[in-house]
Formats: structure tokens, sequence, C-alpha cells
């Protein structure tokens, strides 16, 4: 584990409602106009009744508010996965995992819209997570941090819109964990957005409290997990790794790579060298405090307060959360009296159909869209 995670990030010494513009920051003739930033608020309450002394969110934001500040977008990312979801990080980065579907006239047009997309609390990529300091103690937060709950991450990013003068949504989207939030979004500020759009997802979690104990037994086998206090011991990457190869292939990562890599071993090779690349970023700690918001997490009680139109994505090949659960979540949305449709991506490449297939579903969410746009 990089020992930057024993360091409080500088972005978290921020003062409250505050903003920093990065040199990833709009670039001259950026059509995408891409925004990098973090905000900072103080005691933030969790529904839990504890109060952080501070939170950070880090964001992109993509496109231009309108001056009535009703033509946003929320963006919702993955449970390992980031906040950069379109165009490219920095002059060679990496392509954002939702470049296919938001950019200038794209399903999600930046050209008209303003796209947001923040790094939930809890994760690894500049929002306050585990490995924060902790300003009781002035060292990582730790296995210490906070339970937090799905209505957390959505109120910190309902400060994040606040703060950006945003005052109502066309739609929030996201794939995965970020279709958890989609689902949250909807029935914690329902008034709040005229769309939903969950993908390759479901409005509650599964697996329960054995699936974090499962989770915390497979960290607690490096040497160096040391009961989530590993900070000052060198890392545990090499367990993260092996349970990233794990997770890849559950994601379908071969199929991806078969064109790409068609020689096994080759291919073997760039799945662990991937894994290798993310277990030096992502913190163990994280990992657990956002399993159990997870599996905690449930919106199915309390659907008939959704008032957005929803359009409910699944991959043909999704073995995370495979189209077999579309029609009883389709019963419960139309049974809560929710206005809901159903698109199948038909994509070889499972869990990561919504961005690697992004043309296969894009003409979908382009026409749902518009008919949101009419609405707002």
């Amino acid at each position: 584990m990089s020992q930057s995670f024993g360091r409080r990030p500088l972005l978290a010494a921020l003062p409250v409602a505050s903003v920093l513009i990065g040199s990833a920051a709009q670039a001259e003739g950026d059509p995408l106009k891409m925004h990098k930033a973090s905000f900072t608020t103080k005691n933030f309450k969790l529904v839990s009744g504890t109060v952080m002394p501070e939170v950070t969110i880090a964001y992109e934001t993509y496109g231009s508010l309108a001056p009535d500040g009703r033509n946003a977008v929320l963006l919702t990312h993955g449970y390992t996965s980031s906040q950069h979801m379109a165009g490219r990080d920095g002059a060679n980065g990496a392509e954002g995992s939702w470049d296919g579907l938001v950019g200038p006239a794209k399903a999600i047009d930046t050209d008209r819209l303003f796209v947001v997309s923040s790094n939930m609390l809890g994760s690894s990529y500049g929002s306050t997570n585990p490995a924060f300091t902790n300003p009781a103690t002035g060292k990582p937060y730790g296995p210490d941090f906070p339970d937090i709950a799905l209505v957390d991450i959505v109120n910190a990013q309902k400060a994040l819109l606040d703060h950006l003068g945003v005052k109502h949504l066309v739609a929030v989207a996201g794939p995965s964990f970020g279709g958890y939030q989609t689902y949250q979004w909807g029935v914690t500020y329902p008034d709040f957005m005229d769309g939903l759009v969950p993908v390759v997802s479901a409005p509650k979690g599964s697996g329960g409290e054995a699936a974090v104990k499962s989770l915390i037994d497979s960290l607690a086998k490096d040497p160096n997990w040391n009961s989530g206090w590993y900070y000052d011991k060198g890392g545990v990457t090499p367990i993260l790794t092996e349970m990233r190869v794990t997770t890849l292939r559950r994601y379908g990562i071969d199929e991806q790579l078969a064109a790409k890599f068609p020689d096994k071993a080759a291919r073997e090779a760039e799945i662990r060298k991937r894994a290798e690349s993310w277990s030096k970023v992502f913190d163990a700690n994280s990992l657990v405090v956002l399993r159990k918001a997870s599996v905690r997490f449930d919106a199915e009680k309390d659907m008939p307060k959704i008032k957005a139109k929803v359009l409910y994505v699944l991959s043909r090949t999704d073995k995370v959360f495979p189209p077999t659960i579309a029609p009883d979540v389709m019963a419960k949305l139309k049974a809560a009296g929710v206005s809901a449709d159903y698109f199948e991506i038909d994509s070889d490449f499972g869990h990561s159909a919504s961005g690697l297939d992004a043309a296969k579903w894009a003409p979908r969410l382009k026409a749902f869209m518009a008919t949101l746009e009419k609405r707002s």
C-alpha cells in the first residue's frame, strides 16, 4: 500500500465550501470543459448520528451550468472505480469509464448539460476515506472510520451540488455501486431530479454481514493486516492484488481482453498488471467501509417515494447483477407506481458492458435523456 495513505491529503485541509482547481482543470479549447476539483465541508452529520469534523469530496465536472442551475446531471461510480468518467485524465491519461456516453453530442450531451461526477465518501480517489488522518488521533482513521450508509454518500453529494449552484438535476446515472447511489437519490431527494438511470445494479444490496466478514477474513490473510492497522507496516498490496484479479475475472476481464491478448499467458500478465496498479492506489479499509454500506443498502422499501422516471439497464452477460433479476425489480417499481423502462445491453463484456459497449445502449440512453430535458 502506498505510504501516502498514512498522510492526510492537502485537499482535506481546505476550509468549508472551498474548491481547488488542479492542474487538470479545463484546458484551453477542451470541448468537454473538464474540471477536476475538491469540495470540503465541516461538521458533516451521518445518519448514525456521528459527526465527522471534516469531509472532502473529490469530483470532476464537464460542460457548463446554466444560469438557472437546472441543467445538471450527476454521475455516480462503482465500488472500486473512480469519478473519472469522461475525457482523458491528463494529456496521455486514462479514458473516462463512460467516455462513450458523456461529451459533446453524446447521449449525455455536455454541450447542453452540466455533468458532475463525484468520488463517493469513503472511496480512495480523493474523498475522505479511512486512509485520511483522523483529527482526534493525528493518525489514519483506519478501521475506526465511522460506518457510513448510502444515504450519507448521497447527502455528501447533495452538499457538493448545493455548493456548485445546482438547483435541480435532469438525471442521476451510474453503474454498479453507482446504481445503488442512483436509487438512493431517487428515494432520498425525490423532487430533485427528473430521471434515474441505475445500470448493472439493483435497488437493494445483497450478501449481508457475512459478505463483510468474508472480505475482512480475506484481507486478514496478508501478514501486514494487523486488524486494519497496516499503514506503517508496508500495506497489504499483495492480498489486494490477488483479490483484484478474482474481481476482474468476475467482471468479465478475460472476454474483454481476448481480442487484444489472444495468447493466454500475455492476457494473464495484463490482468495482473491491472490488478497491481489498482492495489497500489485503493485502500483496503475503504473496501470494508463501502462493503458495509452496500450490504445494508435498501431502496426497495422506499420505492413509492420515487417520482423520477427510471431507465433500468442490465447487461446480458453480467454475473454480478444478471438480467434474471430484472423482472422482479421492474415488477416492484411498477407496484410502487414508478414510471420505469428496462433495457438490456447485448454485450459479451459482463459487468463492464455499460462503458466498454457504450455504443450498444447509447441510443436508448440518449432517447431517455431527451424526454427528461423536455421536462426540466
